[in-house]
């Protein structure tokens, strides 16, 4: 057999390298999780735009050897299919240089073990230039200036990650980049900030000088969260813990709890399964196919706690952005779907039931007729009814003309998006205040009103447990 070494072109390679998909949040994460697996209970995040930006990672982590710094720097450290610790977020060992070449140019690594201190970069125009995968030891004293480089120097131990060159984004795009780099690290590794770990401490984290808090998707501390029961599957020789959670309904939450568990995708985006690794979340906001994105279920939210032995079933991507589980996990999913979402909706379609109450004379109606249902003013209403009676023949054709149109003309799209959208803001009902309906009975009252329509009207929603509006009680008068 015969055989030749046939080397990839180096520039060309670097460009695919760096185009695999990262968004600036992602890619930290991605970083941080080496911070994670060496143990740090401290991390801290500089990202500077002046003069030029330069971006720092620093943890207190158990840092590394000469040697072992040269091996995290190689590219594809690890065997995706040997054993891995408990705690070891990593997978294919290309983490921290896929990541951060996303990024950057030139990605340097400092790190501390038994006081010693070793440093290595890779510079990409330079590997593009000498057409190798050449890594460089530079002189310490070059980063002096650099940010968070003081405190590396105080620990015992830890390690420090410097981008340089930073050319996915400009400068006056740091600001937003870092709000939505604090708000998806205090999601993702929010386990790891609340200190729910077993066995661990609780980890803190600082972006800017600022401490991350904790984002707990699922609210459970919220007395109106159904913390539903937990499930095992049993998939090969480990446990998948399924754990759902129906959020509270909006009306349950004040305006500013209702827009943080909403996240920045909205409440019906963010609906479905939430997967995590060794207590890091990989994917949220997703059904993967099983179910459809529904605005009833948008406040079904379900943890799915796997193992990291289990990647191959599934199918996690290396920016642990993207999975897709295997049938046989999909199968016992989609029976717990089945059954968490039924639950999920009735915040909705129990309120929704009301508009059925046989005690209360309503101004619409719900109407099933043929497989189908739709919404009709009550024509019944005894409001409605006083004035038909009072009006002439050609003005009732007028009116059952106007009733008809608001009927058919319901802004049904409008309203639902409304809901969805902004439902603390939608105050239909103060609409017609207390003064108002007062003002009404007084008018009657003028008119002459009689004991038979009192008690219709008590009936009404407008006036239902108003009986001292009338000077009349349900038990009879005074």
């Amino acid at each position: 057999m015969k055989t030749e070494v046939v080397q990839p072109i180096v520039s060309n390679f670097i460009k695919s390298l760096r185009d695999i998909g990262y968004t600036f949040e992602v890619a930290v994460a991605d970083v941080l999780d080496n911070s994670i697996t060496a143990k740090a209970q401290n991390i801290q995040i500089s990202c500077i735009p002046n003069p030029d930006p330069v971006f720092t990672l620093l943890d207190d982590g158990i840092g590394m050897s000469n040697n072992d710094l040269i091996n995290a720097m190689r590219l594809a450290t690890n065997d995706p299919d040997s054993p891995r610790t408990g705690s070891d977020l990593g997978k294919f060992g290309l983490g921290l240089k896929t990541a951060s070449f996303s990024q950057c140019i030139k990605l340097t690594v400092l790190s501390k073990k038994n006081g010693v201190v070793s440093l290595k970069q890779w510079d990409l125009e330079y590997i593009s230039k000498e057409d190798e995968w050449l890594l460089i030891t530079p002189d310490i004293h070059e980063y002096e200036h650099v940010p968070l480089f003081e405190e590396f120097m105080k620990q015992e131990s830890g390690t420090l990650v410097v981008w340089q060159g930073i050319d996915n984004f400009s400068k006056s795009e740091i600001p937003s980049k870092i709000n939505v780099l604090r708000s998806h690290l205090s999601l993702v590794f929010h386990c790891f900030l609340e200190g729910i770990i077993p066995g661990k401490k609780t980890m803190k984290m600082y972006v800017n000088g600022q401490e991350l808090e904790a984002f707990n998707p699922f609210n459970p501390k919220h007395m109106a969260t159904q913390q539903l029961l937990p499930e095992k599957i049993k998939y090969l020789n480990s446990e998948i813990i399924v754990q759902p959670y129906i959020l509270p309904h909006h009306s349950k939450l004040s305006p500013q709890e209702f827009d943080k568990y909403a996240t920045r995708d909205g409440y019906t985006k963010s609906q479905g399964f939430y997967l995590y690794r060794a207590h890091r979340l990989l994917i949220h906001g997703t059904w993967w196919g099983m179910h459809r994105t529904n605005d009833a279920h948008k406040l079904v939210r379900i943890k799915i706690d796997i193992p990291n032995n289990q990647d191959f079933a599934w199918g996690i991507d290396i920016k642990k952005s993207s999975a897709n589980p295997v049938s046989e996990i999909k199968k016992e999913l989609k029976r717990i779907i089945q059954q968490v979402t039924v639950k999920g909706s009735r915040p909705f379609t129990g309120r929704g039931k009301k508009i059925e109450d046989k005690t209360t004379t309503r101004f619409w109606e719900l109407i099933a007729e043929n497989n189908e249902i739709y919404f009709a003013i009550n024509r019944e209403h005894p409001i409605l009814r006083k004035l038909e009676f009072n009006l002439a023949e050609e003005q009732r054709e007028l009116l059952n003309i106007i009733l008809m149109g608001l009927e058919s003309y319901l802004p049904l799209d409008a309203i639902v998006a409304q809901l969805n959208m902004n439902p603390l803001k939608v105050k239909q009902e103060n609409l017609l205040n207390e003064n108002e309906i007062k003002l009404l009975v007084e008018n009657w009252r003028l008119n002459g009103i009689s004991e038979v329509f009192i008690k219709e009207l008590l009936k009404t929603e407008m006036y239902k447990n108003k009986g001292e509006y009338f000077e009349y009680a349900n038990h009879g008068r005074d």
